[in-house]
């Protein structure tokens, strides 16, 4: 059938007495639960002459099945040539380092030059397909105006292996931010429940009902007076905005972070006249994703990789160096 690629199988003791979609999770480890429910959904799995359309299906020792799995179809957005700064890539997944400025996922104010477009463009068919689509599994995101270390799936198997690793927080993410003021104590842990800002729709915020729990640890790397402190912050989970929303709840939201936090004079204290005017008009919030690590979810190998400071950022803190009194 073109464009149809067919796997048979004749079931052993191995799989006998459990659910279809189980056995053939077993049997075809490199398509996800997910993709596989939706194929039997679908009528693309056959015993003989019958079509097995039943998810919670028993088989049996003997069973003589057929999948039949459609060639993945083009994505929706298109791909487009946008330069990437690549970390690692192999067959399986891509590691990028991104600039900020740049949105991961195309949405109704940013329909086009993506992440996603470019990732597309960039592995063109190397793309296998995520749940039948020939696109890159995001898998987790950084903002728009955060820079640093993301890693996407280029096939069904890397997919759902980094998704456990993120559900399960077993990836692990570092991330060095500028905020303001010194954190006291200057190492620790923020525990709080984000969800959406009842007042601001906007914005996230540690919340008493209906959010999910969060936890990040921070330690201060490095003071600038007693005006702002370069600050690495280690996430346990991985909600939305969560080292924004956390630093802002400890009193030292992030330099240049307009949505939840702005200057106070108050903490401007020891700095020069040059250090002080450019710590206020740092254009972006001041936070870079420095490190990744995690078990490759198909080879098993453990990868890690770190990224230096982006030149705005380092710039802003040889400023504040150069400009930062001696208390």
């Amino acid at each position: 059938m073109t464009g149809m690629q067919e796997h048979h199988f004749v079931l052993d003791d191995s799989v006998a007495g459990v659910r279809l979609d189980k056995a053939l999770a077993t049997l075809v480890p490199t398509i996800s639960r997910s993709r596989l429910k939706a194929l039997i959904l679908d009528g693309k799995v056959t015993l003989g002459a019958k079509m097995l359309t039943d998810v919670s299906h028993i088989v049996k020792t003997g069973d003589n099945l057929i999948l039949s799995v459609p060639e993945a179809v083009g994505a929706t957005p298109q791909g487009q040539d946008i330069p990437l700064d690549i970390v690692y890539e192999d067959e399986y997944l891509i590691v990028i380092n991104k600039p900020a400025g740049l949105v991961v996922h195309p949405a109704p104010g940013n329909p086009d030059h993506t992440l996603v477009n470019a990732l597309i463009a960039h592995c063109g068919e190397s793309l296998a397909g995520i749940g039948g689509v020939k696109r890159p599994g995001i898998v987790h995101r950084i903002d728009k105006d955060t820079s640093g270390l993301m890693v996407a799936a280029k096939t069904d198997a890397a997919h759902a292996g980094l998704s456990a690793g993120f559900a399960t927080h077993a990836i692990e993410r570092a991330y060095l931010a500028i905020v303001w003021g010194v954190p006291q104590p200057t190492s620790g842990e923020i525990e709080g429940a984000i969800g959406r800002d009842s007042r601001n729709r906007k914005k996230m915020a540690v919340v008493t009902k209906g959010g999910k729990s969060a936890l990040t640890r921070y330690r201060t790397v490095k003071r600038f007076g007693t005006a702002a402190a370069l600050v690495e912050c280690r996430l346990a989970t991985g909600r939305t905005h969560q080292i924004r929303v956390h630093m802002t709840q400890i009193g030292h939201p992030l330099v240049g972070d307009t949505l939840y936090g702005k200057s106070r004079k108050r903490r401007l204290s020891g700095l020069s006249e040059k250090a002080t005017e450019t710590l206020r008009s740092f254009p972006r919030q001041a936070l870079h994703a420095r490190l990744i690590g995690f078990d490759h979810p198909v080879t098993g190998r453990h990868l890690k990789f770190e990224s230096e400071l982006p030149s705005d950022i380092q710039g802003l803190v040889d400023t504040l160096i150069g400009g930062t009194f001696k208390n």
